[in-house]
């Protein structure tokens, strides 16, 4: 599940995105060069293979580690695309292009965001969408929506199948797990699935948030940071965990995302600015700077299983806070935000705010574990995590080598 919003002005276009996936699912930032192609070549994704165009451009892509194309990305000229799985009444097909691929190839292919557009068009009707959307649930598919933007317009497509709509965005727009486009939606939106998938009242507090003076990166952090609740705290469904609000926590017995990894972009005709986590769950995080066209070095990419990569040494901080969020938040969030409005007032070489927010990050997680904390979640919630937290060689008793104490 994510959530992906837009606001277009008169300077340019504000764009932001989480994407929700498998809490066990890490995302990596992949850099890639811009390319040329002989004549004749093809381009294997995720399931299957294309042919290749004869110029690829440079892009900077947030993906699940196994899989080719990406959740969100952008490209040298500007391009900013997020995907949406949507639920549709339309058949799921065995094999063919996931959305993510879909995203991957527009922001390769296209120069602007309606040429983006066009690419998704195309492809989706040569080669139609399909196969399995998660490495954990080999049999769970979706159809996909878009937020297609770039410094100067910005667009929803929305697909079911093969059958698609498009909507120019003017001011704030906001799409979720839902189709939204008049017509479209009510001729092939699974209302069931779509209410499990809380989209609505994930859309609507978006769509509230961008459409309430939001005019800034700052403003698009805070929504994608929201949790929908009177104390900034996250909350939780037995049902779907916490997809109610922007920022989603796990443990539902029917859906289990996360957000895996959150985007903010702030695109104008002289200049393309770039804020990621490169992290799970925004809230314990730090936006950092990066750029398409400067790759970093982020050490090892994530697999499976716990492991010493960024996405990965972020969860020790990340599940040891949400044990208690009104007891640990508090320790490390004044001073994410002090360092969070420094950085977009001034924003520092990409390469150091990483270093620098690994080293936060270890010290906020000393703080969070110096004391003993009662995880207050409700059983249900402290189950799913355990378990969860198991199945990634993450013991919940030995997140940072030392002992929790568990709810009671």
């Amino acid at each position: 599940m994510c959530d992906t919003l837009a606001i277009v002005d008169s300077e340019g276009v504000l764009f932001a995105k989480n994407s929700d996936r498998d809490a066990n699912e890490p995302q990596l930032l992949d850099w890639q060069p811009r390319r040329d192609h002989p004549a004749g070549a093809t381009v294997r994704c995720t399931w299957i293979e294309i042919p290749q165009v004869r110029e690829t451009h440079a892009v900077l892509l947030s993906r699940p580690h196994w899989m080719w194309g990406a959740e969100m990305g952008a490209n040298e000229h500007g391009v900013t695309i997020g995907n949406e799985a949507v639920f549709t009444h339309e058949p799921y097909a065995k094999s063919g292009l996931l959305g993510m691929d879909l995203l991957r190839l527009a922001l390769e292919r296209a120069e602007t965001a309606e040429a983006a557009v066009e690419v998704i068009l195309s492809l989706l009707n040569v080669h139609g969408q399909g196969g399995s959307c998660s490495a954990e649930r080999p049999g769970f598919t979706y159809h996909n929506s878009f937020i297609v933007a770039d410094p100067g317009r910005a667009f929803v497509l929305e697909t079911a199948g093969r059958h698609t709509a498009v909507e120019e965005i003017h001011g704030a727009r906001s799409i979720s797990n839902g189709l939204t486009i008049p017509g479209f939606a009510q001729r092939h939106r699974d209302p069931l699935k779509s209410r499990v998938a809380a989209c609505d009242a994930r859309q609507g507090r978006t769509s509230s948030l961008a459409g309430s003076g939001a005019t800034s990166p700052a403003d698009l952090m805070r929504i994608l940071r929201d949790h929908g609740t009177s104390d900034s705290l996250p909350g939780y469904s037995w049902l779907n965990g916490g997809l109610g609000a922007p920022c989603v926590h796990a443990a539902g017995l029917v859906a289990g995302s996360q957000t895996t990894a959150s985007w903010v972009a702030r695109l104008r005709p002289d200049k393309h600015e770039h804020w990621v986590t490169a992290t799970a769950a925004p809230c314990t995080g730090l936006f950092k700077p990066v750029s398409v066209g400067e790759p970093l070095e982020l050490g090892p990419a994530p697999g499976e299983r716990a492991d010493l990569s960024l996405w990965w040494r972020h969860e020790r901080l990340h599940r040891a806070a949400l044990r208690n969020p009104g007891q640990t938040f508090p320790l490390f969030t004044p001073e994410r935000d002090t360092i969070e409005a420094a950085w977009l007032a001034s924003p520092p070489d990409s390469q150091a705010a990483f270093d620098e927010s690994s080293r936060l990050e270890n010290r906020w997680l000393e703080r969070v574990l110096a004391k003993p904390i009662r995880d207050v979640r409700p059983w249900y919630v402290r189950r799913w995590w355990r378990k969860t937290n198991e199945s990634a060689g993450m013991p919940f008793h030995s997140l940072a080598g030392v002992p929790l104490v568990a709810g009671r």
